[in-house]
């Protein structure tokens, strides 16, 4: 299975500037998005129908902000919006689909924001987030992708000195991402490639996708159990369409 994950940063531009066309190209079985800028689900059931995709949607309240959405060839047993938290839930953050062998979870995980306004509602998230996790994983393995804004290593970014303290690279962000992977998650790009420099997000200051001055803040993660069934972990960073490049795994349950 090729199993693939996109801040798209507005489905509407992104659709406007191509991703019907890589759908069609990379033919993912499963796509989880991030940032879909959609405040209506029924309304972008029926705005978008992505041809042999079934669609589940998770927008924020707030119109033009946030939200996530999953579009699946694969058959699921279940589809759930949110982890039962208001705070979070409100800005359509997290959404669980259950396969018959794993859960997948699709998450967009808040920015800190300027001076670090909003590292505490994303260290809340954070915490809320692995307890969610783990409840899951008594059940079957997880593979969680998303956008995590946090480079969790000075190799996930093109110029860690200036951006000590940073939101997306602030020691407690850092921390958590450590934290994460220390509870038995496995951060699959990282396991298979593990000196390899590749960014999938970039400012749209200065050039920066041009020369590549980038972030690695988009993650696949897995249930150790399962990381021997990854047989590859890609950044697709020339695909445009989006201030972040699609990121993937292929996985093999055979």
């Amino acid at each position: 299975m090729k199993l693939i994950s996109w801040n798209v940063n507005g489905i509407r531009a992104c659709v406007r500037n191509g991703f019907t066309d890589f759908l069609a190209e990379y033919q993912p079985d499963i796509i989880g998005l991030q940032e879909i800028k959609i405040d209506d689900a029924r309304r972008a059931k029926e705005e978008f129908a992505f041809k042999k995709y079934n669609e589940a949607w998770h927008p924020a309240h707030k119109p033009g902000y946030s939200g996530t959405a999953i579009l699946t060839k694969e058959k699921f047993d279940s589809s759930v919006s949110g982890i039962n938290i208001p705070e979070f839930d409100h800005e359509g953050r997290v959404q669980t689909m259950e396969f018959s062998k794993f859960y997948f979870v699709n998450a967009y995980f808040p920015n800190a924001q300027h001076e670090l306004a909003r590292l505490s509602y994303k260290e809340r998230f954070n915490a809320a987030m692995l307890k969610y996790l783990k409840k899951l994983e008594k059940n079957k393995p997880l593979i969680i992708c998303g956008d995590f804004n946090v480079a969790i290593e000075e190799i996930d970014l093109a110029r860690p000195k200036e951006n000590v303290g940073n939101p997306g690279f602030s020691d407690e962000e850092r921390l958590w991402g450590r934290k994460f992977l220390a509870s038995g998650l496995v951060d699959t790009f990282r396991e298979l490639q593990p000196n390899k420099k590749q960014y999938s997000w970039w400012s749209y200051r200065a050039l920066a996708r041009e020369r590549n001055i980038g972030w690695r803040i988009d993650y696949f993660l897995v249930s150790a159990k399962i990381m021997g069934n990854v047989k590859q972990a890609f950044i697709l960073d020339k695909v445009k369409g989006s201030d972040h490049a699609p990121v993937g795994i292929e996985i093999d349950f055979k």
